[in-house]
């Protein structure tokens, strides 16, 4: 081989030490390994029309797409990216948090259904829930409607006084009108009370029918490995054949055995 051709362009005092290594019969292996880490790299691209071009520093031409840096022996060094402009940077490092949150949000999704499952393995466990929350609900609208039951007594025992006044009610005692305005008030608040309890059954149902359609879908998804892929599949699988030549004996019941 033609060591000449191969020897690496750079000063002439390096190229003098190259043949001085090659005269005294030191290996070509050797004399690289031994200045591989003090020779320049080579800079390697293809520009925008399509042209090659090579130099000891990145080149400017390509500062736009990718380079290549080679060893004096020809090999990859290391491949070096697109140099981005300001704008370019800042969308990329805004694609790369918007990835992480997405990323950040899929796991917190596989986190909270891994937590369904676990609360609910069944959709018994679900609807016994359910249950107990809509009873909790009701037993709180109960004692409201009990507490209107006692105002509404009270009124009547206050209307019965207030007939004395009737034609002039500007003569009744300041502490009868003063018990008629807070019994009213009363009621509107207990009736307020029931109609938010209402309007808080509907909110749990409708969030319990939500957590029951997703349930669904990871109950199917935990019960489908389980199933063979034809059965998943909807196709019932296929009987198995006889061989050639086979003969199946049919089993004789217990009862007629010797």
């Amino acid at each position: 081989m033609n060591l000449r051709t191969h020897l690496p362009r750079g000063t002439p005092v390096l190229r003098a030490v190259l043949w001085a290594m090659l005269a005294s019969g030191c290996a070509p292996w050797a004399w690289a390994q031994a200045l591989a880490p003090n020779v320049a790299g080579i800079y390697s691209c293809i520009d925008a029309q399509g042209r090659r071009l090579t130099a000891d520093r990145p080149i400017p031409q390509c500062i736009d797409r990718e380079q290549r840096e080679l060893s004096p022996l020809g090999t990859v060094r290391r491949v070096i990216g697109p140099t981005l402009t300001e704008y370019e940077r800042t969308a990329l490092e805004a694609q790369r948090r918007k990835e992480q949150e997405e990323r950040a949000q899929q796991a917190e999704e596989r986190r909270r259904e891994r937590a369904l499952l676990a609360r609910y393995p069944s959709q018994a466990t679900h609807d016994a829930e359910r249950t107990e929350a809509i009873v909790q609900l009701d037993l709180v609208s109960v004692a409201a409607s009990k507490r209107i039951q006692d105002l509404q007594e009270q009124r009547k025992a206050l209307d019965l006084e207030m007939e004395f006044y009737r034609r002039d009610p500007i003569k009744a005692p300041m502490s009868l009108r003063r018990m008629l305005a807070e019994n009213e008030a009363s009621m509107l608040e207990q009736q307020r009370f029931i109609a938010n309890q209402d309007r808080e059954k509907r909110r749990v149902h409708q969030r319990f029918d939500l957590e029951l359609a997703q349930l669904r879908q990871l109950w199917a998804t935990q019960r489908a490995p389980l199933l063979p892929p034809s059965t998943q599949a909807g196709v019932l699988p296929l009987a198995p054949t006889v061989p050639a030549g086979a003969v199946y004996m049919t089993p004789r019941p217990l009862a007629t055995l010797p």
